[in-house]
């Protein structure tokens, strides 16, 4: 499959879908345009990724013409860091990298941000390919340009824009995935089809049995559906300067207090996330007229996908502080994306006794 990305100011790109494509990565390069005189590629992958992938990318690297180095990271959310892209920088001005060069992201999300953001900051910006090796990375962060790394105050509050020159997903890689990564992908593609339409949520509930179970022509359809989704979004606010754009942050506010209170890795993203959207459900009952209905289907979806409810527990004090360091918070009050219905959303600002209150009623 094949899904072209067009934005407003940027050139087209392309996310292509298929299984075994990785042993082809040299030869798909090679048909982009303006890489095949790409003097020096760089992969930046993890610890993980290596053992896996990387021999693999680097043949077909090799059996494309490329001349090609890797570099490889912590596994973890914690090589998502200013300490951790400084010593990315410095391999890259080691290997003589200059602005016609190209980083390759092959890995999951984190290392995706990462060589995102690297590289869009290298030389003030050299190329960035992105070979997501995890649902999540596929159905979301590979797509749409957003880059960052993670400060002790909060997630992804350093950061860039940078649009991908391609996106190349193996769907074969997926195997490999446990199941903590796998649900964590399933999360954010539940996300896309409430906040995205009538038939794409009602396909997914449809074909929650067969996506969990890992069928392959759902899950290619699943990240194509995600991929046409999110692009459409993007293309109307590419710099979250819009208000659209932020309703990819459904249930992410919540998400990112959670993973900054209990600890970076003690919850999947995903986990995070599907509880954020238990949350925003809740809220979205009282702020914007939201069905119970609608509370409970969601709910169902994700248990069905393999992401219960967490049992997580924090004083909404606390919680309430950890939102307000969010990257999203505009002035003293904290906005959610709530929905109305299936497909309908709206950017909430919502006063601090409101969601205190919220908060208690929640996890009581």
């Amino acid at each position: 499959m094949r899904v072209i990305v067009s934005l407003p100011g940027e050139t087209d790109y392309d996310v292509r879908i298929g299984s075994g494509s990785l042993d082809e990565l040299g030869s798909a390069l090679r048909r982009v345009p303006g890489l095949a005189e790409t003097p020096q590629l760089l992969v930046i992958t993890d610890e993980n990724v290596e053992r896996l992938y990387l021999s693999r990318a680097m043949a077909a690297l090799a059996d494309g013409g490329f001349a090609a180095s890797s570099l490889v990271v912590p596994a973890g959310e914690g090589a998502k860091s200013v300490e951790v892209a400084g010593e990315v920088w410095d391999a890259m001005a080691g290997l003589g990298l200059t602005r016609d060069c190209a980083v390759i992201a092959l890995g999951g999300g984190v290392v995706g941000d990462l060589t995102g953001f690297v590289g869009s900051t290298f030389m003030r910006g050299i190329r960035v390919i992105q070979v997501p090796t995890t649902l999540l990375s596929m159905v979301d962060s590979s797509v749409g340009g957003k880059t960052a790394v993670n400060l002790e105050a909060g997630k992804n509050l350093v950061g860039t824009f940078c649009q991908p020159t391609v996106v190349c997903a193996d769907i074969s890689t997926l195997a490999t995935l446990d199941e903590r990564e796998w649900t964590c992908g399933l999360a954010e593609a539940a996300k896309s089809a409430i906040i995205g339409s009538d038939d794409f949520f009602f396909w997914m509930v449809e074909h929650a049995t067969g996506i969990f179970a890992r069928e392959e022509d759902l899950v290619a359809e699943l990240i194509k559906r995600c991929i046409v989704f999110k692009a459409g979004v993007v293309a109307q606010d590419k710099t979250e300067s819009q208000g659209v754009r932020e309703c990819l942050n459904y249930g992410h506010t919540l998400a990112h207090a959670i993973e900054t209170l209990a600890g970076y890795g003690t919850y999947s993203h995903g986990a995070a996330v599907a509880e954020g959207m238990r949350f925003a459900a809740f809220l979205s009952q009282g702020l914007v007229g939201c069905e119970p209905d609608l509370v409970e289907a969601q709910g169902a979806l994700l248990d069905e996908l393999g992401l219960p409810p967490l049992g997580w527990r924090a004083d909404a004090q606390d919680i309430l502080a950890a939102m307000k360091h969010d990257k999203k918070a505009r002035g003293k009050n904290v906005r959610f994306v709530c929905i109305r219905d299936v497909g309908a959303w709206e950017l909430v600002s919502v006063d601090d006794e409101t969601l205190l209150e919220a908060l208690d009623a929640y996890f009581a």
